[in-house]
């Protein structure tokens, strides 16, 4: 996947203050925001093993079992026996391989969820990369999960080192997901749509799994021109107590769809549960035009950008950090 060369991160030049009475929020920046976004999805990460449930598996696998050993006692000879058999060890192999995968991941949702300051991501990453395969898809975006935070555009390339075609459909969606996320931040909303629009949301029966992915898949239609497939998407989703984890992320998008879909009024009442929750999510609205530290200008709503800009300015906390410029 060809990227954008164009570098987002291109410094702009000093800007000039503001005459009095025109401010600009002083507040947390972007990068800031995006951090600490990110630090807490590592931190909320679940234990893969720890929705297994023993009495399902036993109804879903033992279940089979028992009905193809049924019928094998019901012919006479050895043939029904040896099919049954084979059988069985088919499904205790697909049950193996199942729980190694999950032991694999948990152990790398272990190291990536330690990883709390630029010194603990660099053993993580060295970790992941000697422990594990390189060819290994789960490992590959943790470790992309860990330089996101210093690095996107190097997390970017990690990404694109998984072979789409060589790993299980849900993981490549995840890794699209994932670049088309950089993406995002870098303002590259066409690369973003091309690689969601790879994304079957369906294969998705995971809750938060799903829920995650729409809202990616809704952000990057909302800012490349399908603002209306954005809002229906995100409309499916209620935000409950099994989708609290990820709010910030599911009311970042409906802002967006909200906005280019013309629908002020709610997305005004999105930006008031984002800045209840946290005022620094409001910067991921926040342009370089208006902060040197914002975000890329492409796909941002004007009126979405001066909303969370003014209601940044006006958030308790915030005015005795205005810098004033001249206009």
């Amino acid at each position: 996947m060809a990227t954008n060369d164009k570098n987002p991160d291109k410094e702009t030049p000093p800007a000039r203050k503001a005459a009095p009475g025109k401010a600009a929020a002083k507040s947390a920046p972007p990068k800031e925001s995006r951090d600490k976004i990110l630090a807490d999805a590592r931190a909320k990460q679940a234990d893969p093993l720890a929705a297994i449930q023993p009495k399902r598996i036993a109804l879903y696998v033992g279940g089979p079992v028992a009905i193809v050993w049924l019928i094998a006692f019901l012919f006479t000879g050895w043939i029904s026996k040896a099919i049954a058999g084979v059988l069985t060890i088919a499904f205790a192999v697909v049950l193996w391989y199942v729980w190694r995968r999950l032991q694999r991941t948990r152990k790398v949702v272990d190291i990536v969820r330690g990883a709390d300051s630029a010194e603990a991501r660099k053993d993580a990453i060295a970790k992941l990369e000697t422990d594990f395969k390189k060819d290994d898809a789960s490992a590959i975006m943790a470790k992309a999960q860990l330089q996101m935070q210093d690095d996107p555009r190097e997390a970017l390339r990690t990404l694109e080192t998984v072979k789409l075609d060589k790993v299980m459909p849900q993981e490549a969606d995840e890794v699209r997901v994932q670049r088309a996320m950089v993406h995002l931040m870098f303002g590259e909303t066409e690369n973003a749509r091309e690689l969601v629009d790879r994304v079957d949301i369906e294969r998705h029966k995971d809750a938060k799994s799903r829920a995650t992915v729409a809202a990616i898949i809704a952000e990057a239609w909302a800012r490349s021109g399908q603002a209306k497939k954005a809002v229906e998407l995100l409309d499916k989703l209620t935000i409950d107590k099994e989708l609290e984890d990820i709010r910030p992320q599911l009311l970042r998008a409906r802002a967006f769809a909200y906005a280019w879909a013309n629908q002020t009024k709610l997305m005004k009442q999105t930006l008031k549960e984002l800045q209840a929750l946290n005022p620094q999510f409001l910067s991921g609205f926040i342009t370089k035009k208006k902060h040197p530290m914002g975000v890329a200008p492409r796909g941002v709503h004007p009126i979405l950008e001066k909303e969370a800009f003014d209601m940044l300015s006006r958030a308790p906390g915030t005015q005795r950090r205005m810098e004033y410029r001249r206009g």
